[in-house]
């Protein structure tokens, strides 16, 4: 019997139990050599960090993933460390970016403290006041640069949950206004730019082969099913979800690199959507060829067209490795973040 057919008792692959164990080891590691500042990603052979002051639209990943150990040892230190992390995302909560869904979402929904709490408040209701009615949908913003009136694929993950504590309509507003504009017909593309009523232009980047954007839909479609019960929504997953399979970062280019980041993400749709046989059968590929024996996801493409850490451990990759890996596990439930 091979590794990935070994299951435990409760029917839970016995791969995924010290999978789980060596990822979140290993974020302890990462813990001492990041130190104050947020990993964004590391060199495959080295494990170097490369690393920001703020965190960037990856910084809440890096939070989850210090709430997700703390809940795995217990320890009041592990669980002192991750609230000191989300404590440094506070600044994001006024930020004009809709990636306050990726930050504050992710780095605040495993946490279990006032503080915590108050924080996903805050950033909930400063994301409601920048929804925009006539676009129906919270703006791509002006933090990171660029046009500001563009919707963008990445800023939906995450926002439809945190928007969702505040203003369900307003959620799935934002949601449904990037399915219609992602998945037009004539075109496919990750990111839109507002002209002028009713006039939509598509951009180019991110380009139209690139992996995460039907990873990133899928997610916020599975979090709308159960938090919106827009249950035609489903209808979506046959047309994002890939096959049980690591895809290359960019599908006009199959031979270039993978990302194992979009697996991982997927991993987490499938489970929240029940779809757990097709989840298992990701987690099985990335555990067993692309994780390291000391728990670090390999294989993850930050950004092909600019070259930047194209074969890289990425840390939203670890996240959602590791949130797959402790739902399929029973460590958390699979709509808690």
């Amino acid at each position: 019997m091979s590794a990935s057919q070994a299951h435990s008792e409760t029917g839970v692959p016995r791969w995924a139990r010290t999978a789980l164990e060596s990822v979140l080891e290993q974020t302890a590691v990462t813990s001492t050599q990041v130190g104050d500042r947020f990993p964004l990603f590391a060199d495959p052979g080295t494990g170097r960090w490369t690393t920001t002051g703020r965190g960037s639209w990856a910084g809440g990943f890096w939070a989850g993933l210090l709430w997700l150990r703390a809940r795995y040892t217990g320890d009041p230190g592990d669980r002192e460390a991750a609230l000191r992390c989300t404590d440094r995302l506070a600044p994001w909560a006024d930020a004009d970016t809709a990636t306050r869904g990726l930050i504050l979402w992710y780095g605040t929904a495993l946490a279990d403290t006032p503080e915590t709490a108050a924080l996903r408040d805050r950033a909930a209701h400063a994301c409601r006041a920048a929804y925009d009615g006539e676009l129906g949908l919270v703006p791509w913003g002006s933090a990171f640069g660029g046009p500001r009136l563009l919707a963008r694929v990445d800023g939906v993950p995450g926002m439809v949950p945190l928007l969702a504590t505040v203003d369900e309509r307003a959620a799935e507003s934002h949601l449904r206004r990037h399915l219609e504009l992602c998945l037009a017909k004539d075109t496919v593309r990750w990111s839109w730019r507002y002209e002028r009523p009713g006039n939509w232009t598509p951009c180019d980047d991110p380009p139209p082969g690139w992996s995460r954007g039907p990873a990133w839909l899928l997610l916020a479609v599975a979090d709308a099913v159960h938090r919106l019960g827009t249950s035609d929504l489903k209808d979506a997953v046959r047309h994002l979800a890939p096959t049980p399979a690591v895809p290359p970062a960019d599908e006009a280019h199959p031979e270039g690199p993978l990302d194992t980041s979009t697996a991982a993400i997927t991993a987490v749709a499938l489970l929240k959507l029940g779809h757990t046989d097709r989840a298992v059968a990701l987690l099985d590929d990335l555990v067993h060829t692309h994780l390291s024996a000391n728990g670090r996801l390999l294989d993850g493409c930050y950004d092909l067209a600019s070259g930047t850490a194209t074969r890289h451990e990425l840390i939203w990759g670890n996240f959602f490795l590791a949130y797959a890996l402790a739902a399929l596990t029973g460590l958390v439930g699979p709509h808690e973040a």
